[in-house]
């Protein structure tokens, strides 16, 4: 009798080490759960990462997001997070984080409240996830409402961001991850101090489950252990996992691809007017070969036209993206009624109107033009490049041929100027931009023009091409090279 007590003893310990979730077999692998959140993470050029604390579960938490700011690139107000991940018989997890007040790239983008919610759950035989309630409200570009459905909204011609970006992925029948994010925005051109490269995330959860396996394993048909899966949450530092298409069957176009050949959809904003007053000139030149971060190729046609020649609104709308960038020299956007965008680049200065948030109406002038940026040493030209809402999608490829709609466009007859000069703002101090100047093209005594004679005052300020009292200033000329007729004249400049 006492000979049998250990055998007992030995059997109680063996069901101890055995022992498992109700439901699973004494041989089971366990399940797994996990969720993560935070509020705000950026990403910079160099891989630096920065942003408010990662919430991890298990165990329950629920965390506070405090007002969080980092320099122009952005501030937010304060939200909160709610995770739970356990298993048993199966594995569940979930994630929610809500966070408000958002104000990205110095008031670029801002946003009401981001909401995202995931859950999973998985057990033996099948696993699934769904991403409940989320929202992003009261999304504005620049002081313009801007629709918040998933997708992604270019930022001019200097980043793109990703509204409720989701994914999801099943590497095995009884496992599951899935993640989404409220914005994400992605900087592809230096823009206000902010270096390309950086990314910003706001209001990120993902959610993990693997169901315990519940049959005993034999040596011949042994179940083939699932690949090792990196949590979304558990990035290497410095990194955001890579934006994927939601799943609510909204489509997003792959990033770097372009609209279809020959596409020209209606724009349908209407008023339409052509974007340079005066004598131009221009042909059909998209799609040729560039070998800038344009992508490639020419986004849009050249307009030629004369120095300092005024560059206009081609509908009502809001002026955007005002500044400069080492392609487009002085450039701006802008935005019509209906959402289509328009980009003008190489001038030579601004009118007073081009101020970010700026509304305008068709035939307003809002610059001139020049050939800054890369088009320094080239002829004077208006680059301009037409991006329909429709397409926007695409990001900065987004663009169609505008060659068909400056055919059909009138050329403005009558300017009117809101005031006498231009302006540039200073450029960044990392940039390469020249400081802002004056060009002083020509001089005309207008004092015997009559303002109520509107013939009058055109005669006295139409353009001339001569030198001379009421020419076109040259600069002065060494004497040697140009005789004493010359140099008399360049004395009487440097006087």
């Amino acid at each position: 009798m006492f000979k049998r007590v250990p055998v007992v003893l030995a059997s109680v310990l063996v069901l101890a080490a055995g022992s498992a979730p109700a439901g699973v077999g004494s041989g089971a692998a366990p399940g797994s759960a996990a969720a993560h959140a935070w509020g705000v993470r950026i990403v910079e050029a160099s891989g630096t990462a920065s942003g408010t604390q990662e919430i991890s579960a298990p165990p329950q938490t629920a965390g506070f997001i405090g007002p969080f700011t980092s320099g122009s690139i952005v501030s937010t107000g304060s939200g909160n997070a709610y995770l739970s991940a356990d298993t048993g018989t199966t594995a569940n997890a979930s994630a929610s984080l809500t966070i408000s007040d958002i104000s990205m790239f110095g008031g670029d983008l801002t946003v009401a409240s981001v909401v995202v919610k995931a859950e999973a759950t998985a057990k033996q035989g099948s696993a699934s996830g769904d991403f409940p309630g989320v929202a992003v409200n009261g999304l504005t570009v620049l002081g313009q409402p801007v629709g918040s459905g998933a997708g992604t909204i270019q930022l001019g011609d200097w980043g793109y961001a990703i509204i409720l970006g989701q994914g999801a992925t099943q590497q095995t029948a009884s496992s599951y991850r899935g993640y989404v994010s409220g914005v994400e925005a992605h900087v592809t051109a230096d823009h206000n101090g902010i270096p390309a490269g950086t990314t910003v995330q706001i209001g990120y959860v993902d959610v993990q489950v693997d169901a315990p396996t519940g049959q005993e394993a034999t040596p011949e048909k042994s179940p083939k252990a699932p690949k090792p899966v990196k949590p979304a949450g558990k990035a290497p530092t410095g990194t955001i996992k890579p934006p994927e298409p939601p799943s609510n069957g909204i489509p997003l176009p792959p990033l770097g691809s372009s609209p279809p050949p020959g596409s020209h959809p209606k724009l349908g904003g209407g008023g339409y007017v052509f974007p340079v007053f005066g004598p131009s000139s221009f042909v059909d030149t998209f799609g040729a070969p560039r070998g800038d971060v344009s992508g490639g190729w020419h986004h849009g046609d050249d307009i030629f036209a004369p120095l300092g020649a005024p560059i206009v609104a081609i509908a009502t709308g809001t002026v955007f993206s005002v500044g400069w960038n080492n392609v487009g020299g002085y450039r701006l956007w802008l935005r019509d009624r209906v959402g289509n965008q328009f980009y003008y680049a190489h001038l030579s200065a601004y009118s007073p109107l081009a101020v970010n948030g700026a509304h305008v109406h068709a035939g307003d002038v809002l610059g001139f033009v020049g050939n800054s940026g890369d088009a320094q040493g080239t002829p004077y030209h208006l680059h301009f490049e037409v991006h329909p809402v429709q397409f926007l999608g695409y990001g900065y490829n987004g663009a169609v041929d505008p060659t068909a709609y400056l055919l059909e466009w009138q050329h403005l007859q009558d300017v009117r100027f809101s005031a006498a000069e231009g302006w540039a703002p200073t450029p960044n101090a990392n940039s390469r931009a020249p400081q802002p100047g004056a060009i002083l093209l020509q001089v005309r005594d207008i004092s015997s023009a009559s303002g109520l004679e509107p013939d009058s005052l055109k005669r006295a300020l139409a353009p001339v091409t001569h030198e001379g009292e009421g020419g076109i200033l040259q600069p002065p000329r060494p004497p040697s090279q140009t005789g004493p007729a010359a140099a008399s004249a360049a004395a009487r400049h440097r006087s």
